[in-house]
């Protein structure tokens, strides 16, 4: 698609569940543009802790370890330390010390840097909970892609049934509540809405009317 002048940066965030990785992803495919999924990368890292043991609470540790892991993003599948972790990573557990760890300032400053590197080229399509916010205000473009918890929750719900796991909606629906508190209530880059952005609820909406809507706004 040739409509936009590039380099060209679309921001994306919004809560666990909302979409956004999807969206994200689609969108830089038809506008031709690099990804970022940063949720990622913040799971990349408490896999790692989880592994290696390294207390979730302490930032020093934490910044010490990602100064020693190799993530790299190739074809769409995931890589820590040269090994395959693109399901891994997707864990609930992993999810929810992704959050613990997210609220980590010296944590958050070291990984800015490569978060930021990823906008090159023809432009970048970057999703997370503060890519409008802190990581990349100068966006041309700001969304914020919004779902209800009961919402959220079944499409999760759904995800999880295909892999053959069987989790009840009403834990999933607690689990995205405590994420939620979590992600919006840190001190450090919280959720929240860009004064700019543009607010989109995806409740009624499916993968392809959602970005078919911010094509529009684009």
């Amino acid at each position: 698609m040739n409509f936009i002048k590039k380099p060209y940066l679309l921001a994306i965030d919004g809560p666990a569940g909302s979409g956004k990785g999807t969206v994200a992803k689609l969108l830089s495919k038809k506008l031709n543009l690099n990804y970022l999924d940063s949720g990622a990368i913040y799971r990349l890292i408490a896999l790692s802790a989880m592994e290696k043991k390294v207390d979730l609470e302490n930032d020093k540790n934490l910044v010490d370890l990602i100064r020693r892991v190799d993530i790299n993003f190739i074809d769409d599948q995931t890589f820590l330390n040269n090994t395959n972790v693109s399901e891994k990573i997707r864990y609930e557990a992993v999810g929810k010390n992704a959050s613990i760890i997210a609220k980590h300032l010296k944590l958050r400053k070291e990984i800015l840097t490569f978060q930021r590197n990823f906008f090159q080229g023809d432009g970048l399509v970057a999703e997370g909970r503060d890519m409008t916010t802190v990581v990349f205000p100068n966006a041309d473009l700001k969304i914020y892609l919004d779902a209800s918890v009961n919402e959220r929750a079944k499409r999760r719900h759904k995800q999880l049934m295909l892999l053959g796991k069987d989790v009840s909606i009403q834990n999933l629906i607690d689990d995205i509540t405590a994420r939620d508190k979590l992600d919006k209530e840190r001190i450090h880059s919280p959720l929240s809405i860009a004064d700019d952005a543009f607010v989109l609820n995806s409740d009624d909406l499916s993968i392809d009317q959602t970005v078919n809507k911010i094509l529009k706004l684009i």
